[in-house]
């Protein structure tokens, strides 16, 4: 392992962890508006129901391969990013050029059309690589401002600053919606304000963060005769020679892996399995993904401290419980209060894993290469969210639009990550991280 790119010069106050938090607040809107609630269900009720002789599934299916792709490329690209910006400590800069064109990108699907398809899976797919990115580079910041015995707490804050910008996008959606309904107009008209809304919250909200957050690693010398990417490649190939050395962290990242699928399916289609199993209308669901934003809020922060108290792997189990009590509730359901008990579960469940299993990565993580492993903490992610929702539309489409069965072979997902989860060792992990 190279010597630590992280020079520490003065603790990081108040105003830049601020500045941190606030940057899930700003990303979490895209999340919440166009994987999670409006343009998902959009895209498969009228992007892609629009195209004639479309068969039963193919929409949701389509879908899935969109977000599908967007993270082959981000987990492939995740750790050569990631250690690129360790070697010239250029976390920011890499931050800022994926949140521009995350921003741009996700504006542009306003200007999508019924029936365009192919155009709506490409800025999908661009939008997703670089909100995605974004994300691993953020999380990367972590062990630099605050210490291990903080990390639980402060992505705790992170990731419930990060559901209340999810909700005050969301809010400002359906304001939009309901006034564009009492005007008489298409949802061809108001979704695409809704986009523009959603893109132009993510630019102002982040800001602070490129203001405030400071860069405190320094670049690491590298060999003039290797160009940027070369020595890149190489500090990802020398990670995973070392990876015995931090068997904990990949045995980690394997149940992350596994579990993370569900959670991936749950964000991507849980609009679009309440809109065609449950019935949902477009106002009754942005309500319930509302309410959903809160109990993860709570969860994320209840769980943030949590973890600091009693570890990060028995706070992860019980919310892997949640997740499967959630599932099973969802899929049993029949009537609209099932799937808001079942909705409410899976926000205390969500905000609770997603928060947990950041903080965990990086009290893994040795010193001077948070980028690295948060990249490849991201290729996890990204695999997951592979697996996971492609997964989903395939058994959707074999069984012809059957979203039930879909769900319920999510719960496999949970299940098994919850059995590799059990063989990480937390304090073993530490040690050899320090």
């Amino acid at each position: 392992m190279s010597t630590s790119t992280t020079q520490v010069i003065e603790p990081a106050g108040r105003r830049e962890l601020i500045s941190w938090a606030l940057f899930d607040f700003a990303n979490s809107g895209y999340t919440t508006v166009i994987m999670t609630t409006i343009y998902s269900a959009y895209f498969v009720g009228v992007i892609a129901a629009s195209t004639t002789s479309i068969s039963s599934g193919m929409p949701t299916l389509l879908w899935s391969i969109a977000i599908g792709l967007a993270n082959f490329v981000v987990m492939i690209a995740g750790p050569v990013i990631g250690a690129l910006a360790d070697q010239h400590a250029s976390k920011k800069r890499f931050l800022l050029i994926s949140s521009i064109g995350c921003v741009i990108s996700t504006a542009l699907l306003a200007f999508v059309a019924p029936g365009q398809v192919a155009l709506a899976m490409l800025l999908v797919i661009l939008s997703a690589i670089m909100f995605a990115q974004g994300e691993n580079l953020i999380a990367a910041f972590l062990p630099e401002i605050v210490s291990k015995d903080k990390m639980g707490r402060m992505s705790g804050y992170g990731w419930c600053v990060g559901y209340f910008g999810g909700l005050l996008t969301l809010a400002s959606c359906l304001a939009i919606i309901m006034w564009g309904e009492q005007q008489g107009m298409p949802s061809t008209e108001t979704i695409p304000i809704t986009i523009l809304v959603t893109a132009l919250i993510f630019a102002i909200t982040a800001a602070p963060t490129f203001l405030w957050l400071r860069e405190r690693a320094v670049p690491q010398p590298v060999n003039l005769n290797d160009s940027y990417f070369m020595a890149s490649f190489k500090r990802v190939k020398e990670t995973f020679q070392h990876a015995r050395r931090f068997q904990d962290l990949f045995r980690f990242l394997l149940a992350l892996a596994v579990y993370q699928s569900g959670v991936s399916t749950v964000i991507v289609l849980a609009a679009i399995y309440a809109q065609e199993a449950m019935g949902f209308g477009r106002q009754e669901l942005i309500i319930l993904i509302m309410v959903v934003n809160v109990t993860a809020a709570i969860g994320a922060f209840a769980c943030g401290h949590l973890q600091d108290k009693i570890g990060s792997v028995p706070t992860l189990v019980m919310t892997l419980v949640l997740w499967a009590v959630a599932i099973l509730v969802a899929y049993f359901a029949t009537e609209a209060s099932g799937m808001w008990i079942a909705g409410n579960i899976i926000g205390i469940a969500m905000g609770a894993s997603q928060s947990v299993g950041r903080a965990l990565v990086s009290k893994l993580t040795p010193a001077g290469h948070s980028g690295e492993f948060l990249g490849l903490w991201g290729v996890v992610i990204r695999l997951s969210s592979i697996v996971g929702p492609l997964s989903y539309g395939i058994v959707n489409y074999l069984t012809n639009g059957d979203h039930r069965l879909a769900l319920l072979f999510t719960l496999v997902f949970f299940i098994v990550g919850l059995l590799l989860l059990l063989r990480v060792d937390e304090k073993r992990g530490e040690l050899a991280a320090g």
